[in-house]
């Protein structure tokens, strides 16, 4: 299948490496063009360099940032002139039960996670043409709690809402918005949370045994099934929340 994507520019947000590196790789490989940012330039350094200096520029930014959508579309524009679409993935929020997690890490998480991620996804879609396409990473969250992980809990099904929201008030211009909902994949955040439990051998069992394909999912995975939400492949795809889990959810 040709995903129409040769020569489309794609910003992605917290793409230096895991999911939103695994996408940017399934987007440069179908001919895209990719902004990407994160916190450090070492590491976007280094992904830029594996991905092609003509196929890649990057941007040291904090998603907390009000200035970070401005910045990114900028790059956007002023390296290949034109935006098509963006994937807006953030870090990690703190690991804690609602009991543990403090009023400073709440707010700090609002600011990053839910906060950031509405701001660079309704201002890079001001600036869509017909066509364009927004896609937010979420979390397996949003369907269903995740244990020791209220932060997470409580922003990302919030999350789901907006994009949701958005997809509605986009989508007579011919601008998609989606969601991913991504469930265990072997990402490095992944293993800090399998690690974080004292036993990450168990962990990971534990995980394994809820998951019907019975494994954890591979970044590249993820990756092309991004790629795809994000291209004219998946042009009449707006407002989904996609599971990308191998089963694990339980709801439809």
């Amino acid at each position: 299948m040709d995903l129409d994507l040769s020569d489309r520019v794609f910003i992605l947000t917290g793409a230096a490496r895991g999911l939103g590196r695994a996408t940017a790789d399934a987007l440069v490989a179908e001919g895209a063009r990719v902004v990407i940012s994160g916190r450090t330039d070492e590491t976007l350094t280094a992904a830029v360099a594996e991905l092609g200096e003509e196929n890649a520029v990057s941007l040291v930014a904090d998603n907390a940032d009000p200035d970070t959508p401005r910045r990114l579309i900028s790059a956007a524009r002023d390296t290949w002139g034109r935006v098509d679409g963006a994937l807006v993935s953030v870090g990690g929020p703190p690991v804690g039960p609602v009991t543990g997690v403090t009023d400073d890490e709440w707010t700090s998480a609002f600011s990053s996670v839910f906060l950031g991620a509405v701001r660079i996804a309704r201002e890079v879609g001001q600036e869509l043409l017909h066509g364009g396409s927004l896609a937010l990473v979420l979390s397996s969250s949003v369907r269903a709690p995740l244990p020791n992980m209220a932060v997470s809990n409580g922003l990302r099904p919030g999350l789901a809402m907006v994009a949701k929201t958005l997809a509605d008030e986009l989508g007579p211009r011919g601008i998609r918005v989606n969601g991913l909902l991504p469930g265990r994949i072997g990402t490095e955040r992944v293993a800090e949370l399998d690690a974080a439990t004292g036993d990450p051998d168990a962990a990971r069992e534990a995980s394994i045994a809820g998951i019907p394909l019975g494994r954890y999912g591979e970044p590249e995975e993820f990756g092309r099934t991004a790629a795809f939400l994000l291209s004219p492949a998946a042009s009449f795809v707006s407002g989904v929340m996609l599971p990308v889990d191998g089963g694990m959810l339980r709801a439809l």
